[in-house]
């Protein structure tokens, strides 16, 4: 403090000290010659610029003495040799402890619900729809009637051809008789083989007629069920698309209704083909073995559903829009959660591996040559290097198949305050939840 007082004083001093001898010589010059309006009044001038010298010198040794004491304070006493510096001081680090054990490969992938069962209902007849039976959006039982259409045609259809099957009955009566005593006569050469085989012939005729009436009467039967429209399975059934009064046909395209079966419900997985065939490699070669069947779900709220399901098959066919394999799913469905058409991420087992390391993906750096590299603090606490072999991520941690050895000091958190060969000092590591989840969230929109 006390020299960025002195720099100012030391600089009007230098100025006083150029300026003094000429005004000195100026006054000498005024009193030799007085008249000279020059030279005049310069005593004063010069008593004040006297004063000024005096006031500075003062404050020259004031402020060199403020110098000297500042210089004697311990504090203020500056290392006198540039490479006498002090010893570094070790880093905090946190660190885990990574472990070799046996995992279970998952893959989160995407799929929608579709129903277990579901039946579009369609009129088999034509007419007139004269009621719906149901309430829309309730379960129905396979069998229940759910539109009723206008009968009175199909009525009088079943009605004539029971009369036909009557009148059919009544001929072959008559056929019949004329037959059997047709066949008396023969013996005795009463009438003629002509005669008889007609006779036979026309007995065949109506019993082919009566038979062909008692078809006609069943399909009326048929269409006269088939105007009592029934539910043809068990379900949830939807909106009704007529109303009463509509006319409705065989060939029309829309359904009356549509039931779908939700208890349980299938979910289809889709895969590319690409992973599938990675898959399948890895199995071969022995790295991987198979795992169980078991699926899990996570909904579109971020939650999971509280059932898990089975795996059912894998498509043997690949869509060529998207190169990708569809697996289905079936899951358990009774408070009906699942509806079809949601969106949901499945989690689906795909083998298993031994003595594999998981690391949090935090601690994974790269090296000048692009490795994935990871830090490990050793016995004398002192960092060292590790080049891993990295086989995928699975819920924001690397899996590591080699680089590390179990009972390691990973080092996760600190990286950017030391280098290989550094002392350090560890600290276990908490996990953050929150980046834990970010790291989720990531992981499953990457896969």
């Amino acid at each position: 403090m006390c020299r960025i007082l002195l720099t100012p004083f030391c600089f009007w001093l230098l100025i006083w000290l150029v300026i003094s001898p000429f005004r000195i010589l100026s006054l000498m010059a005024g009193r030799l010659c007085p008249r000279n309006r020059i030279f005049r009044n310069q005593n004063g001038f010069f008593m004040f610029r006297l004063f000024l010298i005096v006031f500075y010198s003062v404050s020259v040794i004031g402020l060199t003495g403020c110098s000297e004491s500042d210089e004697s304070d311990p504090e203020s006493i500056v290392p006198a040799v540039a490479g006498e510096a002090e010893e570094p001081v070790a880093a905090e680090v946190a660190v885990v402890v990574v472990d070799a054990q046996k995992h279970v490969s998952k893959k989160t992938l995407s799929g929608r619900t579709s129903a277990y069962r579901m039946s579009e209902v369609r009129p088999q007849v034509t007419g007139i729809v004269k009621k719906r039976l149901f309430e829309e959006g309730t379960l129905v039982e396979a069998g229940e009637a759910l539109y009723q259409i206008d009968s009175d045609q199909y009525q009088a259809r079943v009605e004539q051809a029971v009369a036909d099957v009557a009148l059919a009955k009544a001929s072959l009566v008559s056929l019949k008789s004329n037959m059997q005593r047709y066949q008396q006569l023969i013996h005795t050469k009463g009438i003629s083989e002509q005669d008889f085989e007609t006779a036979q012939a026309e007995y065949r005729q109506g019993l082919a007629r009566l038979q062909s009436s008692q078809a006609l009467l069943k399909s009326a039967q048929i269409d006269l069920q088939r105007t009592r429209i029934t539910a043809p399975i068990s379900g949830r059934i939807g909106r009704s698309n007529v109303t009463e009064g509509a006319l409705v046909s065989i060939a029309q395209e829309a359904p009356l209704a549509t039931i779908q079966q939700l208890d349980p419900i299938f979910v289809d997985i889709v895969q590319s083909s690409q992973q599938l065939i990675h898959l399948k490699r890895r199995m071969a070669s022995g790295g991987l073995k198979p795992a169980g069947t078991t699926v899990t779900l996570t909904l579109e709220d971020g939650l999971g559903y509280e059932h898990s399901g089975n795996m059912q098959f894998t498509e043997v066919n690949v869509d060529a829009r998207t190169g990708a394999v569809t697996l289905r799913a079936q899951f358990p469905n009774p408070d009906r959660m699942l509806l079809p058409g949601m969106y949901v991420r499945a989690e689906v087992q795909q083998g298993s591996q031994e003595n594999v390391i998981l690391i949090p993906q935090q601690a994974v750096i790269h090296n000048e040559k692009g490795e994935p590299v990871a830090w490990v603090v050793n016995d004398d606490n002192k960092v060292q290097e590790r080049v891993l072999e990295l086989i995928g991520s699975e819920s924001g941690q690397w899996i590591v198949s080699n680089g590390l050895a179990a009972g390691e000091r990973l080092i996760v958190e600190g990286l950017q305050r030391v280098h290989p060969g550094a002392a350090v000092v560890t600290v276990d590591w908490k996990q953050n939840p929150a980046v834990n989840k970010k790291a989720l969230d990531l992981t499953a929109i990457t896969e």
